[in-house]
């Protein structure tokens, strides 16, 4: 592990933890994505246009990462289809347990909440199974 990948990995769950505690603090909601994204559905929450306003505000620093910093870009690892595919299960995981990473692993545990540990050792476990599995499988 490099200092560049101890930072920048540092940084990122800096700004995660951050814009958590703020859209706690300032809105008095916690930071599920998939809860989030769910009430963009129809028929929709009557509290949408902060939930756009948080997408948006999630498209816009990819963009913006993008336009300042695009070798953070690099080709998909994998084929887009599997990505698909493994957005879907992600999707799908996150229904089941009633929350996602966002929810459980930084609101959640943060919260203390003992449902979120559950949950996010669940997904982390899964996850991990997952790539070595996948990795097996494909000679990798």
């Amino acid at each position: 592990m490099t200092i560049q990948t101890l930072v920048s990995t540092l940084g990122g769950g800096v700004l995660i933890g951050s814009a958590a505690c703020g859209l706690l603090y300032f809105n008095g909601r916690l930071a599920g994505i998939s809860h989030l994204l769910t009430g963009l559905m129809p028929p929709g929450a009557g509290d949408m246009p902060w939930r756009f306003a948080f997408v948006l505000g999630l498209l816009a620093a990819g963009m913006l990462l993008l336009g300042v910093h695009p070798q953070a870009f690099g080709a998909a690892p994998r084929p887009l289809w599997v990505l698909g595919f493994g957005g879907f299960l992600v999707g799908l995981g996150a229904q089941i347990s009633n929350g996602c990473t966002s929810g459980h692993g930084v609101c959640g545990l943060g919260r203390r909440s003992l449902r979120s540990l559950v949950a996010t050792l669940t997904f982390m476990g899964t996850g991990m199974a997952t790539v070595f599995l996948f990795n097996r499988l494909n000679g990798g």
